[in-house]
């Protein structure tokens, strides 16, 4: 009964540690499957041990009892082991990395904020060399001064160190990598030195390139203004061709040729396309200033075209003019003579030998005269404007001398007849032009400067002298009057004088 009872307890106390082991070994599985293989090859093998001690003969009962007891202390301390070796792996969630912290997980942790500072300090300098370079760009493309010169080759110079620091940030990057789970903390700390450094060079150049770009602020404000004035400029200028066109066009359609403004306008072509060109081929500079002669040049050719009309319509009125001027200044002409021949009668030669050649002169300027009046007319048919318009110019100046001759004989007539009659008018009138000079001269004085004095004394006698050679049988009349309109212009002048400096003393 006991051993019948024995074997049961053992089969059951078998049993149960069996299930034991194998529940931790369960327990060990779902934690980590690498070791939860070799266990339950474990396990199957004790319990088929187990089953196969149950079985034994019953001659054998109390043997089978002593080994089936010592088989479930091998089947329940056979997996320890094998269960301890799994907890590290199950801990470790299938690596190596540590799940409490520790010196090495802080130093990993600054190194890696010092690569985030890096990283922050990198990207603001390349933002901020970018912004400047575009800055650089648009000096170099305004201005070529030496300023803008040296500016450029300042931004090549902090090119080339933000370049080193760059470099050095991206090797001390790549040289560690900080989200290894097997880090040391040894290589953490000297990550963290490594970019911390970089980090400081790069916030270093930052600081240059800001101070750089401050210094830029004339230079580019000069050149963005420029800028500024190019786009609206090349447009002003293609406006102004295009309405230089169009008048040029409205003038042809009025049947009017206007061969020298289309040629003009055509010269203007090639300024147009270095002004399509842009400022990236030309420069702005010199775009500006073409756009500018473009600008001037095509205004002047669309008023001139829209002036045209005008321009043929006054010619002929003036073509009308000259020819009737020149046709009644041939009739004038021809009164010359009879008043040379008065003048000779009645005063001595030096009143009128300087008029004998008014009437030849006159015929001869008339006719000229008339010759480019047809010349201009020719030139209006033609539509040569500048021609024609030169010609006429040259028509009234010939006629002006004309009529100025033959005037100047009538006038030396109508003179010499009035002084002849009553000399003591024109003396009196030039005695008071002496005499308010002399005033003049003497006001708020003691003593008249002799600078005004003098000319006004030489003035006086010159006077007496004029007025002595009245005397005689055939007095040279025209000689007085020419000496008294000298004393005349002598006194006025010694008066504005006097007043320009009393003025400017003033």
């Amino acid at each position: 009964m006991t051993a019948t009872h024995t074997r049961p307890e053992a089969g059951a106390g078998g049993s149960s540690a069996v299930e034991s082991v194998s529940g931790a070994r369960n327990g060990a599985g779902a934690r980590g499957r690498a070791g939860g293989g070799n266990a339950a090859g474990a396990r199957s093998g004790a319990g088929s041990q187990g089953e196969v001690h149950a079985r034994r003969a019953p001659g054998r009962r109390a043997g089978s009892a002593v080994q089936g007891l010592r088989d479930v202390l091998a089947l329940a301390l056979l997996p320890v082991p094998l269960l301890v070796a799994t907890l590290p792996v199950a801990f470790a969630g299938g690596g190596t990395r540590r799940w409490f912290g520790g010196r090495g997980e802080s130093q990993r942790a600054e190194a890696q904020a010092a690569r985030d500072a890096a990283a922050e300090a990198f990207y603001e300098l390349d933002t901020a060399q970018r912004d400047l370079k575009i800055s650089i760009e648009t000096i170099n493309a305004v201005d070529n001064s030496p300023r803008g010169r040296k500016a450029a080759e300042d931004f090549a110079a902090l090119g080339r160190r933000i370049d080193d620091v760059s470099h050095a940030y991206i090797t001390a990057v790549d040289a560690h990598d900080l989200d290894r789970d097997d880090l040391e903390p040894s290589v953490a700390a000297s990550a963290r030195t490594e970019l911390t450094r970089a980090k400081d060079d790069l916030v270093r150049v930052k600081g240059e390139l800001d101070r750089f770009g401050q210094g830029l602020g004339t230079l580019l404000g000069s050149a963005e203004t420029q800028l500024a004035r190019l786009a609206p400029a090349v447009e002003r200028a293609r406006q102004a061709l295009l309405g230089a066109s169009n008048a040029l066009d409205a003038v042809r359609a009025a049947g009017l040729r206007a061969d020298e403004l289309a040629a003009r306008l055509a010269a203007l072509a090639p300024e147009l396309t270095k002004l399509n060109q842009g400022a990236g081929k030309h420069g702005v500079a010199e775009t500006l200033q073409r756009a500018d002669v473009v600008l001037r040049d095509a205004e002047a050719l669309r008023a001139e075209a829209e002036r045209l009309p005008e321009r043929a319509a006054e010619i002929d009125r003036r073509l009308v003019s000259l020819r009737t001027r020149a046709q009644a200044l041939t009739t004038r002409a021809g009164s010359v003579e009879p008043v040379l021949s008065e003048l000779r009668r009645r005063f001595s030669a030096a009143c009128w030998q300087d008029l004998q050649p008014v009437p030849e002169q006159a015929a001869v300027n008339v006719r000229q005269a008339e010759e480019k009046l047809a010349e201009a007319a020719k030139a209006r048919d033609e539509q040569r404007w500048a021609d024609a318009t030169s010609r006429l110019s040259t028509v009234r100046a010939l006629l002006n001398a004309v009529d100025e001759a033959v005037s100047a004989a009538g006038d030396r007539l109508q003179r010499l007849d009035a002084v002849a009659k009553d000399p003591q008018q024109e003396i009196e009138r030039t005695r008071f032009a002496v005499r308010d000079a002399q005033r003049l001269a003497m006001a708020g004085r003691h003593t008249p400067d002799p600078r005004h004095a003098r000319p006004l004394d030489d003035s006086v006698v010159r006077l007496d002298r004029a007025i002595a050679g009245l005397e005689g049988r055939h007095p040279d009349y025209w000689h007085f009057l020419t000496e008294t309109e000298a004393v005349r212009q002598t006194a006025a002048r010694v008066v504005s004088d006097i007043r320009e400096e009393r003025g400017g003393g003033a």
